[in-house]
């Protein structure tokens, strides 16, 4: 599937702002699928394959943050979150359920579109949906019982495979891939979400190292695989 191609569930109570984005994503060549609410939006990502999944966080009964756990069991595809809901608490509740990105509303059009393609992109190559370009002598990266299958975008932790989001999978690679160095919160950041370090990004990577903390150490609050630099950064150990 090419990124044109890619379909999209927006889950929004408002219709006029899903039709709103419904207009653009159409713009730009993607395939759209609508949800009043998060039970709805549940019920479709049960019926069928999603590229990207856009969630409003303040939606009767079910709110976002609720719908986005509950996609976490079923499905690894991107959830970028679309807010008036603004602080910093507001994110790090995002991304601690399960979310890859955030926007305030009110939101730019152009970088509505950015974010929805690179979210897709990462997704995409996570995904194995795109032809890698240049191939590798390296297929596999093993360390202590941690395994990263390189061609099939897997990961094996004492032999259960682990599943990650295409952004956790992302940074993990680039941190095996580079244990001697140690990565700040803004390299990480434009690093894997490819776009320019901005006032708050430190908590979104923040989030995403403790969340994928919780899915490969035994011990979260003493990881033996993503250390910590205090004042530095993060580093594979």
């Amino acid at each position: 599937m090419t990124q044109d191609k890619a379909h999209i569930l927006i889950a929004d109570d408002n219709p006029e702002i899903r039709e709103i984005i419904k207009i653009l994503l159409y713009g730009e060549g993607f395939s759209v699928t609508e949800a009043e609410n998060g039970t709805a939006a549940l019920a479709e990502i049960k019926n069928q394959g999603f590229d990207l999944i856009i969630l409003d966080v303040m939606m009767p009964g079910m709110n976002g943050y609720e719908t986005c756990q509950n996609i976490r069991e079923i499905s690894n595809a991107p959830i970028l979150f679309l807010s008036a809901r603004t602080t910093d608490s507001d994110k790090i509740l995002g991304f601690s359920s399960g979310g890859d990105d955030y926007l305030e509303k009110p939101f730019s059009y152009p970088e509505l579109i950015g974010r929805a393609k690179a979210l897709i992109r990462r997704y995409h190559v996570y995904q194995g949906k795109e032809q890698q370009t240049a191939s590798s002598a390296v297929k596999q990266l093993s360390l202590r019982g941690l395994i990263i299958n390189l061609e099939q975008e897997e990961v094996f932790l004492q032999g259960e495979k682990i599943e990650l989001t295409g952004t956790e999978y992302e940074m993990l690679r680039l941190l095996v891939s580079n244990r001697s160095q140690i990565f700040s919160a803004q390299r990480l950041y434009e690093a894997i979400w490819d776009e320019p370090w901005y006032y708050g990004a430190n908590n979104t990577v923040m989030v995403h190292i403790r969340n994928l903390r919780q899915k490969i150490e035994k011990d979260p609050k003493n990881p033996v695989f993503i250390k910590t630099a205090w004042g530095k950064g993060y580093h594979f150990d």
